[in-house]
């Protein structure tokens, strides 16, 4: 058995490609439209890592998703936890649970799903602005 992707319905498949490449970095692998469907697939992976992947799945048709914690989260760990929240601050998105403690840190993408960052190796140590940083929101 092998694990193939992650399936995410996005809403707005603009804001949430900015989210997942401009701003954690992930990089688009494919994209295809299926007309007869009315929706579009995008797979994305971790840069060197296309064995991971997330399936941006948007149907054409308006439609209102309903989610919660019990989604749960997708996680990736990173050579520097405090660079990428810098990132990803840099390009609007909150940091939920910053990273305090140099090794775990929680956003959310566009469509309110939660991603875990997490440092790879050991953690960091304890630095500003993050380790006096609240959360904010639900992470």
């Amino acid at each position: 058995m092998k694990y193939l992707h992650t399936m995410l319905r996005v809403t707005d498949l603009d804001a949430s490609l900015r989210f997942f490449c401009d701003a954690l970095g992930l990089k688009e692998l494919s994209r295809q439209d299926y007309p007869k469907g009315r929706f579009t697939l995008i797979f994305l992976a971790a840069p060197g890592d296309e064995s991971a992947q997330i399936e941006l799945t948007h149907n054409w048709d308006p439609e209102r998703y309903t989610g919660g914690r019990n989604f749960g989260h997708v996680a990736y760990a990173v050579d520097d936890v405090y660079a990428t929240c810098k990132r990803l601050a840099e390009h609007g998105v909150t940091i939920n649970r910053p990273p305090r403690d140099g090794h775990m840190a929680f956003v959310r993408s566009p469509e309110n799903i939660s991603i875990e960052l997490l440092q790879k190796g050991a953690a960091l140590e304890p630095a500003e602005p993050w380790k006096s940083m609240p959360n904010t929101g639900e992470w």
